[in-house]
């Protein structure tokens, strides 16, 4: 057990956390008024039962501060691997909700266990890069890397909830930042651009636009009198071409068809604004309504009128920026850049290997969902049901970040005491 020393943490980053969290409650309650009062403890209300998680996430809060660092170290596979069994059993015992067989329900309460093997996937990543003899040089290292994030970025996907699947992806920076070489990030580039062209176009024709960049490639370097293996340019070329053929494959028979919509949408092959594209054209309305100071809290007119489907969770963004207006969001945007910002400044000062890569990781999932989160409220990025951390309604996703902060700000912690 830990002794309790208040001047030790990292009081800044708790207090940034207390904020957003007492700033996300303020707007559910505003996104789910009904023109009454509502009893802020009454667990049959949303903005009651956030306020139950809220509580609950302090209690989580004073274990996790009495716990030994070593004790995260020594329990990373545990949590990884059992993520990864719920996610499994969720194909067996699964609630479907929104079209995604991606809950359990335990009578009134529901959980969420992709939430959780974000935190499994960020310990068991860190304690794998943090062993000794892992070199990301070696390509054993490199494929045991892709095979934790993936497996629970592809059971994920095929709940389907593709949306939360993308957040895996988030790990890619924490394993740059630990000397993976960047050739394999440009290569992952170029991975992403034959998915964006398969989706945008179709199989055939990014075939043959690859079959074009390939032969024109050879020929340059063949000019150049550059060396290049010939089997490693080929297999590169067979990959791309995988990665098109799968992308197609998953595109048409895995996700389902309120999936393909929104990527369609996004991608300016559909437009829709009072059928898929509704939700996204609401918020846009709600933000700019907003105007500079905003309308005022309980006042905004899309906000009151329900206009916005899922604004206490995905689109809670949209009640800031109608209610609280540019400063209101501009003022969000800064505590999460701030936070994100302090807490890899402070990582870069951890001297242990394994909570440096952790709060590397921590960073990079709460940026991933800031990001998209913020995107889809204006429009740049496809509804894909991502919250946003501390601030949306969701007992799993302020369960889980909230144990993650206090994870980080236990090891950060011990930073000064073991440099």
């Amino acid at each position: 057990m830990n002794r309790l020393d208040l001047l030790k943490y990292d009081l800044v980053s708790i207090l940034i956390y207390i904020g957003l969290v007492s700033f996300g409650i303020i707007n559910i309650y505003s996104s789910s008024f009904n023109g009454s009062s509502t009893n802020l403890f009454d667990v049959s209300s949303i903005v009651g039962k956030q306020i139950i998680f809220f509580f609950l996430s302090l209690v989580v809060l004073i274990f996790i501060l009495f716990t030994r660092n070593k004790f995260f170290d020594n329990s990373a596979s545990i949590v990884y691997f059992l993520s990864i069994i719920l996610l499994i059993g969720l194909f067996v015992f699964g609630v479907e909700r929104g079209g995604a067989k991606s809950w359990y329900a335990l009578g009134p309460i529901s959980f969420q266990p992709s939430e959780l093997s974000k935190f499994g996937t960020a310990l068991f990543l860190s304690k794998f890069l943090s062993i000794i003899q892992t070199d990301l040089k070696k390509k054993r290292d490199i494929v045991i890397v892709l095979i934790i994030i993936l497996v629970p970025l592809i059971l994920t996907t095929i709940q389907p909830d593709p949306g939360s699947a993308l957040i895996f992806l988030a790990f890619i920076f924490p394993v740059i930042r630990e000397g993976l070489n960047l050739n394999y990030f440009y290569f992952g580039l170029y991975i992403i651009s034959t998915l964006l062209i398969t989706l945008k176009f179709n199989f055939l024709i990014c075939l043959t636009i690859l079959t074009i960049i390939f032969f024109a490639y050879l020929i340059y370097l063949r000019n150049k009198k550059i060396k290049v293996s010939l089997l490693k340019f080929i297999f590169s070329f067979f990959i791309l071409i995988s990665t098109s053929l799968s992308t197609n494959y998953l595109f048409e028979n895995v996700l389902e068809q309120r999936h393909r919509d929104r990527i369609n949408l996004v991608l300016g092959k559909e437009v829709d604004k009072s059928g898929i594209g509704y939700n996204i054209s609401q918020s846009k309305i709600a933000i700019s309504n907003g105007r500079f100071f905003g309308t005022g809290f309980l006042e905004g007119t899309q906000t009151k009128g329900h206009f916005v489907p899922r604004q206490h969770t995905d689109f809670i963004f949209s009640t800031i920026g109608e209610e609280w207006g540019f400063i209101g969001s501009l003022t969000t945007i800064v505590l999460f850049s701030f936070l994100i910002i302090r807490i890899i400044t402070r990582a870069n000062k951890q001297p242990n290997h394994f909570r440096r890569i952790y709060t590397y990781c921590f960073a990079s999932l709460v940026f991933f969902h800031f990001f998209l989160n913020v995107g889809m409220s204006i429009g740049l990025l496809p509804s894909i049901g991502i919250p946003l951390p501390f601030v949306s309604y969701g007992g799993s996703s302020l369960l889980i970040f909230s144990l993650m902060f206090f994870v980080y700000i236990n090891f950060d912690s011990s930073r000064l005491k073991e440099s």
